[in-house]
């Protein structure tokens, strides 16, 4: 059985530097791969070939459309199957576009490149409601997409368990997009009221004391604990591989990140090892 990866996403996402990163770990890649030939190169790795991790990269937008007919016939095999996709914001691919000078695969005449990036977007829309990840690409440097890559391909996962992640955020900041589940807990009394904790974090154990000192808090894990024990089972039935949940207060520092190190704690009790991300933990009042 062979560990079969699909890459695809909007142009300029990060998919060559995806590929590139496995290829790093020990996956045999195959860069713009036309959809009519995946199974055939399947196939080919499959009969005698010591190949046992295979990452596909899909070309031009037109071809990744096909890519959804081709993926449920290989999930019909005996590999594992998983289709990875690369997304990133409008104003980030414009600027990288600027940046590089590249033409936007979509782009002419008539379209520029802003015009393009949402046609494109609109046109794989399909594809990535079919992926088994999607990575935000955004904020993340060539070094943190790397380092991501290699935490989630690295191959120390087990092939029947599913890998569950946390994140934290501000909603001032904006709204993860590559996740499962959203939590909105800015309902719970704020630490940044308070002179003292403002300064600190949800990892701080003032912080920490004073978010869960709150029956509201206790009564919310409780509730979401129980769901939590209905999905977790639920989702893994269905052949999910990754569940991302995120956990969103205002400014992304203190209960959101307390509450996602609660449910970190409850998941390790329960044989689950997730990856938790604090990710606006270290940004100032400016957003910066």
């Amino acid at each position: 059985m062979a560990d079969i990866l699909l890459i695809s996403g909007l142009s300029g996402a990060g998919r060559s530097l995806a590929a590139d990163d496995l290829e790093d770990l020990g996956w045999f890649v195959v860069d713009n791969m036309p959809t009519e030939l995946i199974d055939k190169v399947v196939e080919i790795a499959s009969v005698g070939s010591k190949l046992s991790k295979l990452a596909l990269v899909v070309g031009t937008p037109t071809a990744q459309r096909g890519i959804i007919d081709v993926l449920k016939n290989l999930r019909k095999s005996s590999h594992r199957v998983r289709l990875l996709y690369l997304d990133a914001t409008t104003a980030e691919l414009v600027k990288r576009y600027g940046a590089t000078r590249r033409k936007h695969p979509m782009a002419n005449d008539n379209l520029g490149v802003e015009q393009a990036i949402a046609q494109e977007r609109v046109l794989l829309e399909p594809v990535k409601g079919e992926a088994d990840l999607v990575i935000d690409t955004s904020n993340l440097t060539v070094h943190q997409l790397k380092a991501k890559i290699g935490e989630l391909f690295s191959g120390d996962q087990q092939v029947d368990t599913m890998q569950v992640s946390l994140v934290s955020f501000g909603y001032k900041h904006g709204l993860p997009t590559d996740v499962d589940l959203v939590f909105d807990v800015r309902f719970l009394p704020n630490p940044h009221w308070n002179e003292k904790l403002r300064p600190l974090t949800g990892l701080d154990v003032a912080v920490k004391d004073f978010v869960m000192s709150q029956d509201l808090s206790h009564n919310f894990l409780v509730e979401l604990f129980s769901m939590l024990e209905l999905l977790l089972p639920a989702y893994k039935a269905e052949g999910k591989s990754y569940l991302t949940i995120a956990i969103g207060c205002t400014g992304g520092h203190h209960r959101s990140v307390v509450v996602a190190e609660q449910i970190a704690t409850w998941l390790v009790k329960n044989g689950q090892q997730p990856r938790v991300t604090h990710r606006d933990i270290l940004r100032d009042e400016s957003g910066h």
